[in-house]
């Protein structure tokens, strides 16, 4: 069997995921939104055969899935459900045949509700090694053994399902509430030498302002990019991870005034800040390739 003249050689899952800033769900149950899904400019798709889905729809939606990517036309991760519930085992057998497809559009899969290094580790192990995995963590346990997932060989980078948590934590669910579990899953990142983990995805759908703002904490928190629940969002989280005209000034200032003692804008020039100023000025290039 031949490719289709459509299909373009990509990257391995792995660095498409760990690289992705926009990251957009879709329902597993609505095929007919995998197009859109798609086309919604997010870095990657993740075809959901959890929350989105009903308890009785999840073989359709898991047929679905697996009858999308093993044509080739799509290229997606998918977020199965938890390690221990009814339908984990047969979705995974199911991700695993279609991986062995020559041009399966696979690339990875969301594990939710990660809480055991060691479930993850098999899972890995089951995985061939282009395909990423992306354990989603949502619970008090999951963000106490953050490091312990972050360590697993193999992972790919780490999520943060935010409504969940705070609804195991029992915290509301604004954000300041959140500011430890958050910080837990960077530093865990950071510290287990894996891409930046991907934020929770924000509520709102129609306020662009409160999509943005949620957006650029995530940013500055230190976290990689976003999950989204809907296309609308893409663009605005796209946008609000790049740095801005003013950043991109600044960081010019900065590396102009390197290499002796130094001020800019009242800052004293050092290392650290040199550095900061170079990290943004190759993400700026990075997102500009990227547009």
């Amino acid at each position: 069997m031949t490719a289709p003249e459509t299909l373009q050689p990509i990257a391995a899952g792995v660095e498409i995921v760990a690289g992705a800033v926009t990251a957009l769900f879709v329902p597993g149950d609505r095929p007919e939104r995998f197009a859109k899904a798609a086309a919604s400019g997010a870095d990657v798709v993740i075809i959901d055969l959890e929350d989105a889905v009903a308890a009785g729809e999840k073989p359709l939606a898991l047929a679905s899935a697996v009858d999308a990517l093993a044509r080739g036309g799509l290229r997606a991760l998918v977020r199965v459900n938890p390690v221990g519930t009814a339908t984990h085992g047969s979705e995974v057998k199911a991700l695993l045949a279609l991986a062995e497809l020559q041009h399966h559009g696979l690339l990875g899969i969301v594990v939710p509700k990660a809480e055991e290094g060691e479930a993850l580790a098999g899972l890995r192990a089951a995985l061939p090694a282009d395909l990423a995995l992306v354990p989603l963590v949502e619970s008090a346990l999951g963000v106490v053994r953050a490091q312990e997932l972050a360590l697993v060989p193999g992972v790919t980078r780490l999520a943060f399902g935010a409504i969940d948590f705070a609804l195991d934590i029992n915290a509301d669910g604004g954000d300041r509430f959140l500011d430890h579990a958050r910080s837990s899953l960077v530093l865990a990142s950071r510290a287990g030498g894996i891409a930046a983990p991907l934020d929770s995805p924000s509520i709102e759908i129609r306020d662009a302002g409160r999509v943005a703002e949620s957006a650029r904490l995530a940013r500055n928190f230190g976290f990689g990019g976003k999950l989204c629940i809907h296309p609308a969002q893409v663009p605005i989280v796209n946008a609000e991870f790049q740095p801005t005209e003013s950043d991109i000034e600044w960081a010019r200032l900065v590396i102009g005034a390197e290499g002796g003692a130094a001020q800019v804008e009242g800052q004293m020039i050092d290392r650290p800040v040199t550095e900061r100023a170079k990290r943004i000025l190759e993400q700026a290039r990075k997102g500009a390739s990227h547009g």
